[in-house]
Formats: structure tokens, sequence, C-alpha cells
């Protein structure tokens, strides 16, 4: 028989989701974000996400579009990325392994009708095989734009699959779908095998996927270059220290001004350069439309 995901209802606290985790790998959290909430996003993103092309790539997809930069163009996805149980749960996760943790990326999944399913995967090895198995480096979400039904490809996982060893493979009973109503969570670390589904509907399914990274990592998203101190500086603080603006065990992310200062320190935090007065205007600039990653 087919493992389930467990399921928690939107007024959980931090600590059973991080429970399933230990035990599952991944969690569903149902109809967290209200339809309002949902709406509001897709509205801010739509003119972005209609425009992007698929990658074309047997692993993205070729009827698939990956929508990113979504901190520079949605109020609703910054509010999102500093709620309290979402990052306390990725800041609870992750302290057995880091002193902060950042932004890894955000991203707008759209598998179009037609789109076959994913290769099963595990999301840390976008640093490759480097990491010891013991060392988490991620915890990810992945959230119900539109329903995720058996049809429109909900999101395969194998639950579980976070203590295999790398190489064991899942039998074909042991994948299971998130289906869930639109505004709930996938909540799942980096090391759970999983992929998108195949969409045997005619309409799409959107998700997006929001995932947060031990702060001693390279980003999968570049957020300096998604989110340029000319747009974070009205960020809130907590929100410009996820993207990456202030520094982590201790030494790194470190700012040296370009413009060097006699008698200033040669290396400064990060968040320094929003002390700085800015010869860029952002409310004049477009933000560029080029396909995400």
């Amino acid at each position: 028989m087919t493992t389930e995901l467990a399921r928690l209802p939107a007024h959980t606290e931090t600590a059973p989701i991080l429970e399933m985790l230990e035990r599952d790998g991944a969690v569903i959290v149902e109809r967290y974000l209200s339809g309002d909430a949902v709406d509001a996003i897709l509205a801010e993103l739509e003119p972005f996400i209609s425009r992007t092309a698929p990658l074309a790539d047997d692993f993205s997809g070729h009827r698939t579009t990956r929508t990113g930069g979504l901190v520079a163009r949605s109020r609703g996805v910054r509010k999102l990325l500093v709620d309290p149980l979402l990052l306390g749960t990725a800041t609870e996760f992750l302290a057995p392994y880091t002193d902060k943790i950042q932004l890894n990326l955000t991203q707008i999944i759209r598998l179009l009708p037609g789109q076959g399913a994913q290769e099963l995967h595990r999301d840390r090895f976008i640093w490759g095989r480097y990491l010891p198995p013991t060392v988490e480096p991620q915890l990810n979400t992945i959230w119900a734009l539109t329903d995720f039904t058996p049809d429109n490809g909900a999101t395969r996982v194998v639950p579980g699959s976070h203590r295999w060893d790398w190489d064991r493979k899942p039998r074909p009973e042991e994948i299971t779908n998130a289906v869930m109503p639109k505004g709930s969570a996938l909540i799942y670390s980096g090391s759970v095998i999983h992929s998108g589904g195949e969409n045997r509907s005619t309409a799409d399914r959107i998700a997006m996927n929001l995932t947060y990274v031990n702060a001693w990592l390279r980003q999968e998203e570049n957020q300096y270059l998604s989110c340029p101190p000319a747009l974070a500086r009205d960020f809130d603080p907590q929100l410009r220290a996820l993207l990456g603006y202030t520094m982590a065990n201790y030494g790194l992310g470190y700012y040296a001004p370009p413009d060097f200062a006699p008698d200033q320190p040669g290396t400064m935090p990060p968040e320094q350069v929003f002390a700085e007065p800015m010869s860029f205007d952002p409310s004049t600039a477009e933000i560029p439309e080029t396909r995400t990653f």
C-alpha cells in the first residue's frame, strides 16, 4: 500500500511539523493560505508567469514554466517568507547545522497540460554529494496555488526516503502524491525524494516553491541579482537578512565598499550598504523580464 503523507490543519504549530519532518521528511499543512491570499499573489505574479517560456530540458520539463525573482515581484511573497510559523519551522529545523539560514530560491512552477512526471530526485543534490548525509542543507515548501489533484500533477513524494541510502530507488508502492487543496503547503526536507507529477488534466497546475538553506551555502537563485540593494533597501530588515544581506558564521558575507573611504574599515557587514546613499533610483527602473533558473 502507498505510504500517505501526514496532514496538519492550518492552525498547527512548529512542533508537530518538525515531528513529521523527522519521521517522514515531508508533511502537508492544509489551507494555510486563504483563497483571497492565494489570488492576491497570483494577481501580482500573473504578468510574469504568463510570459515565462519553458526551459525545454528533460529535467525542468518541456511543458513546465519556472518563474523566479518572486521577492522583487510580489508583496504577498515577501510577507509569506517571514511568516512566523514558516520561518520558525525552517530556523529550528536547520538549527543543528547552521547559526543562520537564508533564502535559497523563489519560483512559480506551472505544469502545463501534457507535462509528464519529472524525474524523482533530492533537492540537496544541487550541491552535489559533497555534504555528508548527516548534514541537512535545506527546508523546502511547495504551495498549491491551484488545487493539487491526482490528475494535474500533484507533487510526488517518497515519505521516509530522507533516511535512505542515496542509491536506493523507490518502489512504485512507496511513492505517493501530495494531493491538497489550494492554499495548502507541502513542507519537505532537502533529502526527501520527490518530483513534479504528470499533468493529465486540461488545466495548468500552479505551485510556488519557496526554500530555505544553511547560510554558509551558495544559494540556488542568486538573490543579490534578483534583489540588488536598490530594490532590497525598502524591504523589512528580516527579509533582507534572508536574502543574504547579513553576516553568517562570524566572517561570511562581509562587504567591501567599492568607493574607498579613508580612515574607515575595509570590511563591513553587508547591512552597511543600506546606510549609504544610492545614486540609482529604483522607482525608475524596470524589473528584467528574464526567465528563471
